[in-house]
């Protein structure tokens, strides 16, 4: 009788009530049929991918730069300076980096002050498409940065022949950024030096001597045409097709000789 009393005695538990559907974030029973299973890893599905429509003009214009025969004046300019040479041509230039507006005006201060001697602008780096071709057409220049990567490339197009005509060294690098990084600026299609401190002056002579070897006294660059290289299948398609006539060439020889 006691285990009786004692079972009855506890109290059964309520039944939880059915909890309500949240409407903002409704359950969806996981599909794992076509396009709704895990997705596999270390797997690249960036091919699905829908990319914006300035990524897809850049890499259809690399693609048709691959595939038409482009002139010698554009395919100049995909043959930049090495990642080790522009490393040294840029330490120079960053020395010569022009005055921020800041600077600018706490000099003028310190002039006007007479806490500093008035002295001449110090040489600093010349940027901007027009004062650049100017300098360049009064041979004012020292050396001429061009950009490798400006679009439209016709701004930059013709620079390379008035700098080989003016008989000014150039040196076409990587990138316009880079470039612009070195005037304060976000882009630069072009940058001149105009001179040098008398401790750089040997150094800057041989970036001279680099630019005129490489890419003004370069008969090889200003002729050579580039592109003309087709796709995979293209190319498989013209290996098969070779290969077929050979065959032929090889059946029609061993016929002329019987």
């Amino acid at each position: 009788m006691a285990k009786k009393s004692s079972k009855s005695s506890k109290a059964k538990a309520p039944a939880k009530a059915p909890s309500k559907a949240d409407p903002l974030f409704p359950s969806k029973p996981r599909s794992f049929g076509v396009g709704g299973d895990v997705r596999p890893s270390g797997r690249d599905l960036s091919r699905f991918v829908r990319w914006p429509k300035y990524v897809r003009i850049q890499r259809q214009r690399a693609v048709l730069y691959q595939r038409l025969k482009v002139p010698p004046s554009i395919n100049q300019f995909t043959k930049a300076i090495g990642k080790n040479e522009a490393a040294s041509v840029f330490t120079l230039l960053n020395k010569y980096r022009p005055e921020t507006p800041a600077q600018k005006k706490q000099r003028l201060k310190e002039t006007a002050a007479g806490k500093a001697k008035a002295a001449g602008v110090p040489h600093q780096l010349k940027f901007g498409l027009k004062h650049v071709t100017t300098l360049v057409e009064e041979k004012k220049a020292s050396l001429v940065l061009i950009a490798c990567d400006v679009n439209p490339i016709e701004l930059v197009l013709w620079l390379p022949a008035l700098c080989r005509k003016m008989e000014v060294p150039f040196l076409i690098v990587k990138d316009k950024a880079r470039l612009g990084t070195l005037v304060h600026q976000k882009t630069s299609a072009v940058v001149a030096l105009t001179g040098v401190n008398k401790e750089d002056e040997k150094q800057l002579q041989i970036f001279r001597d680099l630019g005129i070897e490489k890419f003004n006294d370069n008969t090889d660059l200003m002729r050579k045409w580039g592109g003309g290289i087709m796709g995979l299948k293209t190319q498989a398609k013209l290996d098969k097709r070779a290969k077929a006539l050979a065959v032929e060439e090889a059946k029609k020889q061993a016929s002329l000789k019987r």
